[in-house]
């Protein structure tokens, strides 16, 4: 029953007066509004007969607004007034363009199309909840429901990651060529592997003269070189614990898949072979990387869901995962958290069996908590005690990048903001210098 129900009974109350026998009046009453409300919601449209369907876009980006709209069929043979509620769950930043207070009307044999506008706040998979609907009979006074959970049809936008780091990728591409070679910035490229011969000029290094093709040739040749091509490169992300603090306004986690995603990106288009896993007690995501041109978008797609698990990381899981698959060497770069405890623990015990087949860079995200507890001077009475704990925590990181350095890993520590450029900086370094 609706409030008109209340307010109908309500009016006729007023005429109790009236009647020569008030009880008498009451029951009259009451009885000719039940049997006016059941007779409304006999006239109302039946649900079962409304059919209902969804279209719209299925991924989004982090920051951008989805449409999704919900489309209502009445098959029946009489007018559907409905009210509809259809709700995503918080993170999804649904707003409909009919608010749910508002009556629909749909006339027999007709459609409704219902659009949302979604704006995420949130990575990953956003489900729509529930779906609610109201059949109203033509007086108002009662209505039919259908509610469901989960939201029937289904539907689940993928907020894919923003990918922040992109403006980074033409300084990066243009430092790639200078090392290939295809452009010239205060010298020429260097690389690795040899490429062909040519003859000397004005300005080349003369340690590149190859002398006994220059004797048979009798004039000056030099080597040129190429930068090694086909490499393999395995971005590992730790989605464990560690991954779970925040870091500025995002977890460190979604700061370590942007930093992924910038360093695939340019070992894609420097020709070297991409491969992915996330892991912390189990494997959650796995990509390789045959096929190149559509890498990117597998990448995102599989990172899209990640979220960190409150468990410890099992990095002899990660190391025997990528022992297995990784025959060749290749630059393993492991995104994590530069914590004494964890690395300690759980890292250095199986790190010299990765270390002996591989070369492993750590890529981690500094605390700006620490950093500013230990950059600013304290202003009361328990800030010294921070402060303290913060400097411990931070000469227990430097005593662990220390044993890291033994085995021969590469420590990237950076501020979020700065992390996928120093990460990508260090694979341009390493492919110069040939240590990939």
């Amino acid at each position: 029953m609706t409030w008109r129900a209340a307010v109908l009974l309500l009016g006729g109350a007023l005429t109790l007066p009236a009647w020569p026998a008030p009880f008498l009046g009451v029951a009259v009453m009451t009885g000719a509004v039940l049997l006016l409300t059941a007779v409304d919601w006999a006239l109302a449209a039946p649900l079962h007969r409304v059919v209902t369907a969804r279209e719209g876009d299925r991924t989004v980006r982090l920051g951008g607004t989805a449409t999704v709209a919900l489309r209502l069929a009445n098959t029946s043979g009489r007018t559907l007034r409905a009210q509809v509620r259809d709700a995503w769950v918080p993170s999804a930043g649904a707003r409909p363009d009919v608010p749910p207070e508002r009556l629909l009307r749909v006339v027999a044999g007709g459609e409704a199309l219902l659009p949302s506008r979604l704006t995420p706040t949130r990575r990953g998979d956003r489900p729509a909840v529930a779906l609610a609907l109201r059949s109203f009979g033509p007086l108002g006074l009662a209505f039919r429901q259908r509610a469901g959970r989960p939201a029937t049809p289904p539907w689940t936008l993928r907020v894919l990651p923003r990918f922040d780091s992109r403006r980074h990728l033409p300084e990066k591409l243009s430092r790639l060529r200078v090392i290939d070679g295809t452009q010239v910035a205060r010298g020429r490229g260097q690389g690795t592997e040899f490429d062909n011969l040519r003859e000397y000029v004005v300005g080349d290094d003369v340690r590149s003269i190859d002398w006994r093709a220059s004797a048979r040739r009798s004039d000056v040749l030099v080597r040129t070189w190429r930068p090694e091509r086909d490499r393999r490169l395995v971005c590992v992300l730790d989605t464990g614990r560690t991954s779970a603090v925040r870091v500025g306004d995002e977890p460190r986690l979604d700061t370590a898949i942007d930093a992924a995603l910038l360093l695939t990106v340019l070992a894609a288009r420097a020709g070297d072979r991409v491969d992915l896993i996330a892991a912390d007690t189990a494997i959650r995501a796995t990509v390789t990387g045959h096929h190149r041109p559509a890498l990117l978008g597998r990448l995102v797609t599989a990172v899209a869901p990640l979220q960190p698990a409150l468990v410890e990381t099992d990095f002899a899981l990660i190391v025997g995962e990528v022992l297995r698959r990784e025959r060749r060497r290749s630059l393993v770069v492991l995104f994590t958290a530069l914590e004494a405890a964890p690395l300690a623990e759980g890292l250095l015990p199986v790190l010299p069996r990765l270390a002996a087949r591989h070369r492993v860079v750590i890529a981690a995200a500094q605390d700006p908590v620490l950093t500013a507890l230990t950059g600013a001077a304290p202003a009361r009475r328990e800030d010294p005690y921070a402060a303290a704990a913060a400097l411990r925590a931070l000469a227990e990181r430097d005593r662990v990048r220390a044993a890291l350095a033994r085995y021969g890993v590469s420590v990237v520590d950076a501020p979020a903001d700065r992390l996928a450029p120093a990460v990508a900086d260090t694979y341009l370094r390493l492919k110069a210098l040939g240590q990939l």
